[in-house]
């Protein structure tokens, strides 16, 4: 009996390794200093170059050497405060002999008085999705910047005929700054007094999302003073499934009548 119950906890801890190494993504448990103490198969296929040396490295010691003391002080600040730290992007230099992007999730391994003694940690490839993300963000900067170097006025509203986005032109010919106006309704936030157009159509915006439209109109600034413009507007068109997001509108200011 004593033996089967002392078989009974190495019975289980091979059983959880097993479970362990079956996971898809990388998992690792570190002691209370933050050496490692298990992990699983496809962490140590990850670094094959370490595949002896996991157990008891330091988990930041496969870091870019700038990002190793925000690891180790993220690992610090965990286990002084007794608080999960939260979910985190990381370079890691792995087996493909780059450093690939993974997003860590962590908790920590408590006693039974609910003292840490150490943190378990997931890891999840995100490198494509992170490299997809920064391009993105490139292209949006790039088209912000275009926005703005516009001579014209640019206003940019949602299906709904809420202010989106405003270029400094469209600031300098109202006198609103763009956060005053963005998630306004436009029609409330630049009155239009009057509008003509060859068509003999209103000026509203959800009606502007099948086709283009332009006519001159005159609208109220901030200072309620009247301006006279030309305004163009055109439906913008998700290209992935054909559904009209919203109205881009680019007004210029013409002389006043008479």
């Amino acid at each position: 009996m004593n033996v089967i119950s002392e078989a009974m906890p190495v019975l289980e801890d091979h059983n959880i390794s097993d479970a362990l190494d079956d996971l898809p993504v990388a998992y690792v448990e570190m002691d209370a200093h933050g050496a490692i103490t298990r992990a699983n198969r496809l962490t140590r296929s990850l670094h094959s170059s370490h595949a002896g040396e996991l157990i008891g490295k330091l988990a930041w010691e496969m870091m870019p050497a700038e990002e190793q003391e925000r690891s180790r002080a993220s690992f610090e600040t965990a286990m002084e405060t007794r608080q999960d730290p939260p979910v985190a992007r990381r370079s890691i230099y792995d087996s493909s002999g780059n450093f690939r992007v993974y997003e860590i999730h962590r908790n920590l391994i408590r006693d039974g008085d609910g003292q840490p003694t150490g943190m378990r940690v997931v890891s999840v490839d995100v490198s494509e999705m992170h490299k997809a993300q920064g391009e993105a963000e490139r292209v949006r900067l790039w088209l912000e910047n275009a926005l703005e170097a516009m001579a014209d006025a640019v206003i940019v509203t949602d299906a709904l005929g809420f202010i989106r986005t405003i270029n400094a032109a469209a600031e300098e010919l109202f006198g609103w700054k763009a956060a005053e106006l963005k998630n306004k309704v436009i029609e409330k936030a630049l009155p239009v007094l009057s509008y003509v157009s060859d068509d003999k159509s209103k000026l509203d915006f959800t009606m502007k999302l099948d086709k283009r439209a332009s006519g001159v109109a005159t609208m109220l600034d901030r200072e309620r003073r009247e301006l006279r413009v030309e305004i163009s507007t055109s439906p913008m068109v998700d290209k992935v499934n054909g559904s009209t997001e919203g109205v881009v509108a680019v007004l210029r200011r013409v002389a006043a009548a008479g």
